[in-house]
């Protein structure tokens, strides 16, 4: 049985944690701050980006990840 109930969520919360936990290794310990770096950077992407790639970006995400895209 799975953590949250559906498998999609557990691989979605796992894979979120380990990209925050990669940029807490570089910016430090807080994990608001790696979410707002995360969502910056993101952001920045897909403004700059041309739309068919922006969309296909943001389809590779995981479903956390991607609410702030």
């Amino acid at each position: 049985m799975s953590a949250h109930g559906l498998e999609v969520f557990d691989r979605t919360f796992e894979t979120t944690h380990i990209w925050l936990n990669e940029i807490c290794s570089e910016l430090g310990p807080d994990k608001h701050v790696a979410w707002k770096a995360l969502s910056v950077v993101l952001q920045t992407l897909r403004d700059r980006l041309p739309l068919p790639l922006a969309a296909h970006l943001g389809a590779q995400l995981p479903l956390l990840i991607r609410s702030v895209y």
